[in-house]
């Protein structure tokens, strides 16, 4: 797993701890994007498709190809876009090629819960569209334990993607932070259900929509590029301390 590095958020200058994505280079290596030591983070507020990539060289076999951009979400909502060092020089040719594949990259949470209960590593699904945002939530929660959670056959006026045993689930796919509604909706769909409200945004959150979720404990998640949603909030976290057999 490679080493975090902090990252300061400029809105609450919260110093939070990074750690670098890896992906599995076409050689088989794994690529961990070089964060910028130092470098200042920028707040997303408007996502443009060039702006969500980054070409980085492989050390190894020095192919350089474009990856998610790294992103770093706070506590407080703010989601950040994390500088990543330029590519280095191509090595010289007789640099060594790796011999065997290399390893999948390190899982985004403990293998195990406090239950003792095996988790297997988190297979992230790589976000293009706002269909993928939808399945990588999907995943996500059944990586939780909610093994029957699937689509709605067609998104209701109240914005549930997703409805399993015990949980509902809205995705917001969109550049802007998701707003105050949206976060009452899925919570009130939850409470017709009896089931958890959960929500995913790919934006991050607005600030009254964060105060909301932690007052009615829903937990909230925001995703990058890669497809790995990282927790927001208390209730997230307890969430994936605990999956769904803790609710």
């Amino acid at each position: 797993m490679a080493d975090s590095v902090p990252v300061r958020c400029p809105t609450c200058r919260r110093e939070n701890a990074f750690t670098p994505p890896t992906f599995p280079c076409a050689c088989g290596a794994p690529l961990t994007l070089p964060v910028l030591r130092g470098g200042v983070p920028v707040e997303i507020l408007h996502r443009t498709w060039q702006s969500s990539w980054v070409e980085v060289r492989c050390e190894v076999c020095g192919r350089q190809d474009e990856w998610p951009a790294p992103e770093s979400g706070c506590a407080c909502g703010t989601v950040v876009r994390v500088p990543v060092a330029p590519a280095p020089a191509l090595p010289p040719p007789n640099f060594p090629s790796p011999g065997r594949p290399g390893p999948r990259p390190a899982p985004a949470f403990p293998l195990r819960t406090p239950h003792g209960l095996a988790r297997p590593a988190f297979r992230p699904v790589t976000i293009r569209t706002a269909r993928d945002c939808v399945t990588a939530a999907e995943q996500y929660l059944k990586w939780l334990g909610y093994a029957d959670v699937a689509r709605t056959q067609e998104r209701t006026a109240s914005g549930v993607d997703l409805r399993g045993t015990g949980v509902v689930a809205q995705v917001d796919p969109t550049t802007h932070s998701t707003a105050l509604r949206e976060i009452e909706c899925v919570w009130l769909n939850g409470l017709s259900d009896s089931a958890l409200a959960v929500f995913f945004s790919l934006a991050g959150y607005a600030r009254d929509a964060r105060s909301r979720a932690d007052a009615l404990r829903l937990p909230l998640f925001v995703m990058d590029l890669t497809g790995t949603p990282q927790p927001v909030n208390d209730p997230a976290d307890e969430l994936i301390k605990y999956g769904a057999a803790g609710r």
